[in-house]
């Protein structure tokens, strides 16, 4: 059976990931996916956007605990841009629309969840929406595709549950596709408390890239001595990467559990420390070429 493309390139990020201290050269890590290093290569940039070469130079330039340098000013930042900063992963709005409480009590009664399997950059991934928007995301290993249907049931019990791949292609594509241009709008449709609500739309303000901690995120609700609530409302989280629990790491700088793995965590992390920092590049040197136009312009 040939592997698929995803699975090459999620082996090859968790192999870069942890050979930071080797420095493992193109050449090992495609023989390590079993592909030429020509085939490799472009295979690498088509799903990540970036080199190899560059990826792991990202990677080790910004390890996980550096990303927590001047936390606070980060987060301060993030959240006085929105959800429009520069570093927002693929240009999405995500916008997020809770059930009502007669809805909630139901229990998904009246609702229809159609959802499908897709692959996407980290593996693949069960998507659910509604009418209204993505219900679930959910990464899933190698025979682990009941456990990830059982847990949309569960999540959604008395909704009518439809697999129907080909009307969650679309929305699977606006995720994770590497078309630019234009901000398309991914709408979100969730059932959770008021609290745990509050504290999924705080996850949003973090800016791809970045990361925070339980108690960063209390203190940003106002909460400040409810960093124990906020770790149990950032793990009932039910869609992965658009609602992004993977940027949430221990104070000491640990990356910590992650209901869908640590690997996957660090891959997440790893891919969106990288595109984000290219982004600023390209940022960076738009505004330096503006500047230089304007001054060669000048009298």
């Amino acid at each position: 059976m040939a592997i698929p493309d995803f699975q090459r390139i999620e082996t090859a990020m968790a192999y870069l990931a942890t050979g930071l201290d080797d420095q493992p050269g193109l050449a090992e890590v495609a023989a390590r996916v079993g592909l030429s290093e020509y085939h490799f290569q472009r295979l690498f940039r088509r799903w990540v956007g970036l080199s190899p070469k560059r990826y792991l130079q990202v990677l080790t330039a910004r390890r996980a605990a550096a990303l927590l340098v001047e936390p606070r000013s980060v987060l301060d930042a993030a959240y006085g841009a929105g959800l429009s900063g520069p570093g927002r992963l693929h240009d999405l709005m995500v916008t997020v629309e809770a059930v009502t409480p007669g809805e909630y009590k139901r229990r998904g009664g009246g609702v229809t969840v159609r959802w499908g399997i897709h692959p996407g950059p980290f593996g693949h991934c069960l998507l659910g929406q509604t009418e209204r928007g993505v219900c679930a995301l959910t990464f899933f290993g190698p025979g682990e595709r009941a456990a990830a249907r059982a847990d949309l049931a569960a999540r959604w019990p008395e909704a009518e549950l439809v697999e129907d791949a080909r009307a969650t292609a679309r929305t699977a594509a606006r995720i994770f596709g590497r078309a630019r241009g234009g901000r398309p709008v991914v709408d979100l449709h969730v059932r959770g408390s008021n609290f745990q609500i509050k504290v999924w739309e705080a996850l949003l303000r973090v800016p791809s890239g970045a990361v925070t901690t339980y108690g960063e995120l209390a203190r940003n609700l106002g909460q400040p001595g409810a960093s124990r609530a906020v770790g149990s409302a950032v793990a009932r989280n039910p869609i992965s990467f658009l609602i992004p629990c993977h940027r949430v790491i221990r104070a000491s700088g640990i990356i910590g559990n992650y209901r869908w793995g640590t690997d996957k965590k660090r891959l997440i992390l790893g891919w969106e420390a990288a595109r984000a920092r290219e982004a600023a590049g390209a940022d960076r040197g738009a505004a330096g070429a503006a500047s230089a136009g304007d001054g060669g312009s000048a009298p």
